[in-house]
């Protein structure tokens, strides 16, 4: 057989990895085309389009296809009939999915991106679809505990950060109800959520898309999904009093990013400029907040906040982590393992008090909060950004935007944590007992310098974007807790490969 690509004229090898195809169609030639150039050679040329990932630089991917033509019509529907029933056998891959839809969040153009570039891809991959475009603020959440969640292979969400949180807040709580799991009970061993989360960027941030995928691109998201590739992510748990407040998979800020999303909120007016707008104006605020904050190190995990391995596809690090974790567990149980395990408590005056559980990179900072952070560990990296000048506090948060280290300075330490908690001065926190041992260890939180121009003593928590109603907290990270359509980070993702493994030739 020979192939054809875009022209009739242009005939080169081209090798793709099954995993890679998308779909197989037969190809009708019209009279025009059978005329052309070497086509009329051919009594009636027969052939067969093979749609396939192309990929791209930045991690990019595309949608490209290849004509195969023979002479033989038996011969070609053998070839059809042979990679339709490969592609039949990648079980991974969805074939229901329930969609969810924001058409408010971001420029307003979810609807618009699903439309015109999802939907044709998902039809041409033969996948159904049941699509919900939400009215409300928690439409996704609550139709998730509704819905039979059973009959799909996952769910998608098109929007920001914001409806992906919607939507896992109702899968995970979902996963919990069903099995009968209390999730106002911090230390409870939840559920993991086996249904796959695909998540297609139309936001104002679409933070955790880039930390998964590597670019904020909706046809490069939806392809991952028809590949059907998967990626664990863990998940931390956010407790206040014994009482579940929220879910966390990206950032945990206090102080300086919980104080901008306090203060932009109030101009949402302004669109996506309010966060600029608000980051200048905490950063010329100069808060600083006194406290106390004590955590578990993750001692399961082989890396750390301040080596180079970034987590990228088939993390080592992320495999091995789990394995040592589940092996912890299986030992000791979990519960006996937290009642022993030492806890660090460190006190002092900071500026930003910051968890993630992924590097939380973004176009306009690539590297991220924290580089070396890994998705799928068990751990988070706990930033604790000391009282400082405002000329180094400036420092700091350039190197967000460059290559040089940003823990590499006497008034930031990280650590590698699988738990902490944390109290604030609000007297209805001084009051409350969020466990024996914090009651025991946690001081009071106080502003006591004369040039500091806050007006509160406390700040607000940025939990993946919106904020928490109590700034006394207790947080800890479960290893793996759900799974996205993504594979991470692939490593130099270059133009179009040569592929030679599980090639079409190799069908023969």
């Amino acid at each position: 057989m020979k192939m054809r690509q875009n022209h009739p004229f242009d005939t080169k090898n081209c090798f793709v990895p099954t995993s890679d195809i998308i779909a197989v169609e037969e190809t009708e030639f019209n009279k025009k085309q059978h005329n052309i150039g070497k086509w009329q050679k051919m009594a009636k040329p027969h052939a067969f389009t093979v749609y396939y990932v192309k990929k791209a630089r930045n991690h990019r991917w595309r949608c490209s296809d290849v004509t195969f033509w023979c002479v033989d019509e038996h011969l070609c529907n053998q070839w059809i009939q042979a990679l339709k029933e490969l592609l039949e056998m990648q079980k991974s891959r969805p074939k229901q999915l329930l969609v969810y839809i924001n058409p408010y969040g971001g420029r307003r153009q979810g609807k618009r991106i699903y439309e015109q570039k999802v939907a044709p891809l998902f039809s041409l991959a033969s996948i159904s679809t049941d699509v919900v475009i939400t009215e409300h603020a928690n439409h996704a959440k609550d139709n998730l505990f509704e819905v039979n969640i059973n009959k799909y292979d996952g769910v998608v969400c098109v929007g920001g950060d914001g409806m992906f949180s919607e939507v896992m807040h109702g899968l995970i709580g979902r996963m919990q109800k069903d099995s009968g799991i209390d999730q106002n009970n911090p230390k409870a061993p939840l559920v993991q959520c086996n249904i796959r989360i695909g998540i297609i960027p139309a936001g104002s941030t679409d933070c955790i898309c880039y930390s998964t995928v590597g670019i904020i691109d909706p046809v490069t998201s939806a392809l991952h999904i028809i590949v059907g590739d998967c990626q664990p992510l863990d998940v931390s748990s956010v407790h206040h009093n014994n009482t579940f407040l929220k879910y966390s998979v990206s950032l945990l800020g206090y102080g300086f990013y919980g104080d901008i999303l306090k203060d932009s909120e109030k101009k949402r007016w302004m669109g996506p400029m309010r966060y600029d707008y608000s980051g200048f104006k905490t950063f010329l605020s100069h808060h600083y907040y006194e406290g106390t904050i004590s955590f578990q190190p993750a001692r399961h995990t082989l890396g750390s906040p301040r080596d180079k391995d970034s987590c990228r596809t088939g993390c080592y690090i992320c495999k091995k982590s789990e394995q040592q974790l589940a092996e912890q567990h299986k030992e000791c149980g979990l519960k006996r393992e937290e009642d022993e395990e030492e806890w660090k408590v460190i006190k002092g005056k900071f500026l930003a008090i910051n968890a993630v559980n992924m590097s939380c990179a973004c176009p306009r900072s690539p590297k991220g909060l924290s580089p070396a952070a890994h998705l799928a560990d068990g751990s988070a990296d706990l930033i604790l950004v000391r009282k400082c000048s405002r000329f180094d506090f400036l420092r700091y948060l350039v190197r967000h935007t460059n290559q040089d280290d940003q823990f590499d300075f006497s008034f930031v330490d990280v650590y590698r944590v699988k738990s902490f908690q944390f109290t604030s001065k609000l007297s209805e926190d001084n009051e409350s007992n969020v466990t024996d041992i914090g009651k025991k260890r946690f001081g009071q939180f106080c502003r006591d310098h004369p040039a500091c121009c806050c007006n509160s003593a406390n700040s607000t928590w940025n939990c993946d974007g919106e904020t928490l109603d109590s700034s006394a907290i207790e947080v800890r990270v479960h290893c793996q807790l759900m799974k996205l359509f993504a594979r991470g980070i692939e490593e130099n993702c270059k133009g179009e490969a040569a592929y030679s493994q599980s090639s079409i030739e190799q069908l023969l």
